[in-house]
């Protein structure tokens, strides 16, 4: 039994509800707009607390971007939210054309990411919108890993220039986060020290990668682990001394491991410290419907795979 079982868990999605709220109470330039999933997204609340700023754009989410960024315009700062897979993909041309072409301070905060989206199926499971919000000019991209983060998150981008895209997910996931802790935009964590293997996670694959390095000390292998939120900018600082002072290093995402946070760590990795690597996420699959544990399991998003990707990893210093 780990020790991060008994800990509290929360989906990141709640504590976007929350911290919006909190938002609106602090600043009066805060507007949300949803696509008919303000229940889901949990905009909801924001809209009971401050109807007057919020608007509910139906389903019309490219509209909704539109609209968006014409209020970024005019001085305000929306948050536009609704579930992943419309965000990036119905709503792509908008969001680079719109929004990020003209660098307006719209906040993407997309719900209902990844695999762990469970029954919904493959239709609704969005597992490419790291990369195709990563490869938008202009553009920050952040997956917070637990409800504590999320709610830091939120008054650090407010006043971020450009946009910004937030993924959030349905599941519950363990709170990680210290009571003492911060966020800052474009700054990796280094959640536990290791010097032997590096394994870089984000969102929902931070409690696999910690059990992956428990696992790993058993057999004599220091893993350091990275929360690495903030996918684009990269702390190519954290990251380059990672490489340097490990040797060998794993990614760990609930994304396509094609243009998502292994493959901005690989390019990067690439050009100032090749080293052994392995990725770890959705191997070019569709999803399909099933709970969460399952998917995880079934997909490989687990701390078995993220284990025996390190040994690879380290093998591969060797060889």
């Amino acid at each position: 039994m780990s020790e991060r079982d008994d800990m509290p868990r929360e989906a990141t999605r709640n504590a976007y509800g929350r911290a919006l709220v909190e938002l609106g109470q602090q600043r009066d330039d805060v507007v949300v707009l949803d696509a008919d999933l303000s229940g889901s997204t949990r905009t909801g609340w924001f809209g009971e607390r401050f109807p007057e700023r919020f608007f509910n754009m139906g389903i019309a989410e490219q509209n909704m971007m539109n609209v968006a960024a014409g209020l970024a315009m005019t001085g305000k700062i929306p948050f536009a939210s609704t579930f992943a897979i419309f965000a990036s993909g119905r709503a792509w041309e908008q969001v680079r054309n719109t929004v990020a072409y003209p660098a307006l301070p719209v906040r993407i905060c997309a719900s209902h990411a990844g695999i762990t989206v469970g029954a919904d199926g493959a239709s609704h499971q969005a597992l490419e919108d790291i990369s195709l919000m990563r490869v938008i000019p202009n553009m920050t991209v952040i997956v917070p890993k637990d409800g504590p983060e999320t709610e830091r998150v939120l008054p650090a981008v407010v006043d971020l220039d450009g946009p910004v895209y937030v993924r959030l997910g349905r599941a519950e996931v363990p709170v990680l986060s210290g009571d003492d802790e911060s966020f800052t935009v474009g700054r990796a964590q280094v959640l536990r020290d290791g010097e032997d293997v590096a394994l870089i996670a984000c969102g929902v694959m931070l409690e696999p990668a910690l059990e992956a390095a428990d696992q790993l000390e058993e057999r004599g292998i220091g893993a350091r682990v990275i929360n690495l939120s903030t996918i684009k900018p990269l702390d190519g600082e954290t990251l380059n001394a990672a490489a340097e002072e490990c040797g060998a290093v794993v990614t760990a995402e609930e994304h396509s491991v094609i243009g998502g946070m292994g493959s901005a760590v690989t390019e990067f990795l690439a050009e100032v410290c090749p080293v052994p690597l392995r990725r770890v996420g959705i191997m070019d699959r569709f999803g399909q419907s099933g709970q969460p544990d399952q998917l995880l399991g079934e997909y490989g998003l687990d701390a078995r795979t993220i284990r025996e990707a390190a040994l690879l990893a380290v093998a591969g210093k060797q060889g």
